[in-house]
């Protein structure tokens, strides 16, 4: 496992993000605001940290599972992506699939960040692909 250093501004009355085991992947972050999610509506909820990354990292927020599961707590973009130069406050996009709304406390572990090593790719134009086993295939097309 590989170690980067992240600089971290913690403008919250909350404790830096961390990992919850040895080997979990993502840093749970806390809100820094009392917020109501409510169904069919988009929440954009604060948390107080401000990161710098290292050139060649991102930061990926992506929802926490047992929120997902308990009260269908989505996060709009699916995963968040914080590029290198940005500096703004991290915040969290944030709705419910249920019809029941959701109360967000100022503490509550509200998402998860993982921090990526990226590629970024050298589009290269072409008039055609190569052919493959699969081609076109795709949704569902490999079988159940």
């Amino acid at each position: 496992m590989n170690n980067v250093i992240v600089k971290i501004v913690n403008k919250s009355d909350n404790p830096l993000p961390k990992y919850a085991t040895v080997d979990a992947a993502g840093m749970d972050i806390c809100a820094n605001e009392d917020m109501l999610i409510e169904s069919g509506k988009v929440s954009l909820v604060g948390t107080g940290l401000y990161i710098e990354l290292p050139k060649g990292y991102e930061a990926q927020i992506r929802c926490r599972s047992g929120l997902a599961l308990k009260h269908g707590i989505m996060l709009v973009n699916g995963i968040g992506t914080i590029d290198a130069d940005y500096r703004g406050e991290i915040k969290i996009i944030m709705t419910t699939v249920l019809n029941i709304p959701y109360q967000i406390k100022k503490g509550d572990r509200i998402a998860q960040m993982v921090i990526c090593k990226l590629t970024q790719a050298k589009l290269s134009q072409a008039l055609e692909l190569d052919v493959t086993q699969r081609n076109e295939g795709g949704f569902g097309s490999s079988g159940v």
